[in-house]
């Protein structure tokens, strides 16, 4: 049985399908599910980007901490928030034993690494170097790492 999930969870509705057959919002359903995976990436992604910039703000401007430091603490939390969603919810990608589960976080935490160094390097240069407002420049490096992350996410990690 999977750590997390029963094993005939892509059969059972989830919490967003019942959401889309309330009514009203049941006239998006065939769009919802045409397109149900990307939907509940951007909006797990936009929650996973509130996390990120909420902690990266608390760390940077409230604690004081250098904005690579403090980038590495936010990307710590956001990664932990991430998998959990993307694993339940967007990707629906259950293992059926303990040694998948820790394969398939390695292998998203891994995923994760390389956008963090992307997302490290924007920020040494454009905030360090050249002096830019570091939450600014955050939210425009989270926006290019949504992005790498979907895609390694989608080919590599939780793929079908």
């Amino acid at each position: 049985m999977d750590i997390g999930q029963n094993n005939n969870s892509m059969a059972q509705e989830d919490i967003f399908d019942k959401i889309m057959s309330l009514p009203v919002l049941n006239i998006f359903n065939p769009f919802y599910k045409k397109n149900k995976e990307m939907l509940l990436y951007l909006f797990f992604g936009g929650l996973s980007f509130i996390v990120s910039v909420a902690t990266y703000a608390v760390f940077n401007v409230t604690c004081g901490f250098n904005a690579l430091i403090a980038n590495v603490l936010s990307w710590v939390i956001t990664v932990m928030f991430a998998f959990l969603t993307n694993r339940v919810w967007v990707f629906a990608a259950p293992t059926k034993t303990a040694m998948e589960f820790i394969k398939q976080m390695i292998s998203f935490y891994s995923g994760r690494v390389i956008t963090l160094v992307v997302e490290e390097v924007i920020l040494g240069v454009f905030i360090n170097l050249c002096g830019f407002n570091s939450i600014l420049i955050k939210i425009i490096a989270q926006i290019v790492v949504i992005i790498l992350n979907y895609v390694i996410s989608k080919l590599f990690i939780f793929k079908k």
